[in-house]
């Protein structure tokens, strides 16, 4: 070959590798995360984008643990809290798919406890005034905040893990309604841990081995525990709060949860709230949603139940615009975390995000995070 050729002939390839190498790069948002790390705004953070198929994008950004300059990494462990009320309401609408639960009958009907609940009508330093509520709360009221129920039982402050399911819903059974049945959106972890405990009573099983073998294991979601491991509790992302003067942030415990938080004796499955996950294995129940309910050739939820689920259970005449276990907004469904979690699924773009934090309040621009991560997500990846 002649050296002119030959140069051509690798201007060509060093070309054609430059090209592939551009086509494959994919885009980073850490670049536009890290002023809040570096301005202590943010402690730490991993996003994530999937479609349909695959995830498109995974990446972290600032520290799991900034005392021990502990990088955050892909696999950190985190409390999604609230989150867990997607997984728990899915878990009940399978029953629903298998006519063991129905949405409109009333939850006495499952939990006789709740025969003869009464509605609160006034109450002052000297007296307390009840009547009988319209109609009973229905399982549908409990899986959309429609219920009446307070956010907890006056039993479960301020740690709310040290009661079993069973006596937590007792505890509420015997707590008057602060509204009436079907009038008024008051988000309730009571609610959902209600239709948990419906759950339990009609399949025979714990609520949190029925989540682990019909959804969980199922879904390959390997890290998603109410407990954790002592190798997962290495890998748990801390959480944190500014401190006292407002300047930097500081650690904190959780106090809605009892600790150590490997404890399988003290501490018991939340469904309003005590899931622990990784950002993978979130992805891997979003995906299922972005798939109408399926995945991998297995069905979860049949056409019906996603539709309910998903849908604005709410009156319109509400600012609040919630389905059954998610909240709803015009072109997305999703829910967030006590610590500012979240995961968002976005069926006409065709993509799902993740973002995971341990957050109990920021400083500075440091909420600001979560929505930059998804605006680039959306403009990197949505239809």
């Amino acid at each position: 070959m002649k050296p002119i050729n030959r140069v051509v002939t690798l201007l060509l390839l060093l070309a054609t590798a430059v090209v592939a190498t551009a086509q494959n790069a994919r885009p980073s948002f850490t670049g536009l995360l890290k002023p809040y790390v570096e301005k202590h705004e943010l402690a730490g953070a991993v996003g994530l984008v999937l479609d349909k198929e695959k995830v498109l994008a995974v990446e972290t950004v600032g520290f799991a643990n900034i005392g021990q300059g502990r990088a955050m990494k892909p696999d950190a462990m985190f409390w999604i809290a609230s989150q867990s009320k997607p997984m728990t309401t899915t878990a009940v609408m399978m029953l629903v798919d298998e006519h063991k639960i129905v949405l409109d009958e009333p939850v006495e009907k499952y939990l006789p406890e709740f025969k003869g609940q009464m509605l609160l009508v006034e109450k002052d330093a000297d007296h307390v005034l009840l009547r009988k509520p319209s109609h009973p709360i229905t399982v549908r009221e409990v899986l959309s905040h429609m219920s009446g129920l307070p956010f907890q039982s006056e039993v479960e402050k301020p740690t709310r893990d040290i009661l079993p399911l069973a006596a937590a819903v007792r505890s509420y059974a015997v707590t008057a309604l602060v509204s009436e049945p079907g009038t008024q959106y008051l988000y309730s972890n009571a609610g959902i841990n209600t239709a948990a405990r419906i759950l339990e009573v009609v399949s025979g099983m714990k609520y949190e081995d029925f989540m682990q073998q019909r959804l969980f294991t199922p879904l390959g979601m390997k890290d998603t525990t109410f407990w954790l491991s002592k190798e997962q509790e290495r890998r748990l992302a801390r959480a944190y709060r500014p401190d006292a003067t407002k300047t930097n942030l500081t650690e904190f415990k959780i106090d809605q949860l009892h600790y150590p938080l490997t404890d399988r004796i003290h501490r018991f499955p939340m469904p309003g709230g005590g899931i622990f996950s990784t950002a993978a294995d979130t992805a891997r129940f979003c995906q299922m949603l972005l798939n109408g309910g399926k995945l991998g050739g297995r069905r979860y939820l049949s056409d019906e139940a996603f539709r309910e689920m998903t849908k604005r259970q709410t009156p319109t005449s509400l600012k609040d615009s919630y389905g059954l276990g998610f909240a709803v907004g015009p072109d997305f469904f999703g829910h967030g975390g006590a610590l500012a979690t979240n995961m968002e699924i976005r069926p006409e773009q065709g993509i799902a995000t993740v973002w995971l934090v341990q957050h109990g309040g920021f400083l500075g621009e440091g909420a600001k995070a979560q929505g930059v991560f998804k605006t680039w997500a959306l403009e990197q990846f949505g239809k």
